[in-house]
């Protein structure tokens, strides 16, 4: 399944007891429509408020229902694009080789993006750069990890890590790729590069962040309504 959603509504994609949640939502629209009960296992776990532009994910069932009565049954802040059908050993989460999230931010206050978008002052986005090239050198993320949490290693490997202007918005976006994250990572990167475009801390300063593996050295998780899981890749296959 290739869908996408607004992640405001959301306490985020995974299943929580008494919360409402992606997972939720859309395993009780496909257990309605196949009249049996029926699990789905999403690429990522989104946490709340976190968007996904492209979000991947799979169930086992003897037929696919409709996009078209699936959606009818989601509400507006999921979108299904296509339901495949792939081998049976597919699994979303774990056959994905690479995940890119997107982290947008403008400088000019729209009332049409406030909500999808963090609002700042101009930051010195060379700089950032600079800052953010460090991560491609990066294995160990324990400094930008969230603490006390389930992961076994904090070892990623960053394939990209750039701002860059997003014709979009009219602003800049962080792009980042990884074979894997950790939960709160992204943002917790940002936080720290955003420290560095306001001049709070060098680049050299953002090196020893790094080297201190230390939660308590990065800077601040920035809000999550700005943060998308933008893209997912498998070896075999590429939502069109």
């Amino acid at each position: 399944m290739h869908l996408s959603y607004n992640g405001a509504p959301f306490h985020g994609w995974q299943n929580q007891p008494g919360e409402v949640t992606v997972q939720s939502v859309l395993e009780q629209a496909l257990t309605t429509l196949l009249r049996t009960p029926t699990p789905i296992v999403g690429a990522g776990r989104t946490d709340a408020g976190v968007n996904a532009s492209m979000m991947i994910a799979h169930f086992d069932a003897e037929r696919a229902p409709q996009v078209r009565a699936v959606n009818s049954l989601i509400g507006h802040d999921i979108a299904v694009y296509s339901i495949t059908e792939v081998h049976p050993e597919a699994h979303a989460r774990f056959d994905a080789v690479e995940r890119t999230y997107h982290y947008r931010a403008i400088e000019r206050k729209s009332p049409f993006l406030d909500k999808l978008t963090w609002f700042t002052r101009p930051l010195d986005y060379e700089a950032m750069n600079r800052a953010a090239a460090l991560l491609l050198e990066t294995e160990d993320f324990t400094s930008f990890a969230k603490l006390h949490s389930d992961a076994k290693t904090n070892i990623c490997r960053v394939t990209r890590a750039e701002w860059v202007a997003d014709a979009a918005t009219g602003g800049m976006t962080f792009v980042i790729s990884a074979n894997r994250f950790l939960r709160n990572m992204v943002r917790a990167v940002v936080g720290t590069l955003v420290d560095v475009g306001r001049g709070k801390m060098t680049v050299e300063e953002f090196a020893a962040v790094i080297s201190a593996r230390n939660r308590c050295a990065a800077g601040t998780s920035m809000p999550p309504h700005a943060l998308y899981l933008a893209d997912i890749r498998y070896p075999y296959y590429r939502a069109q």
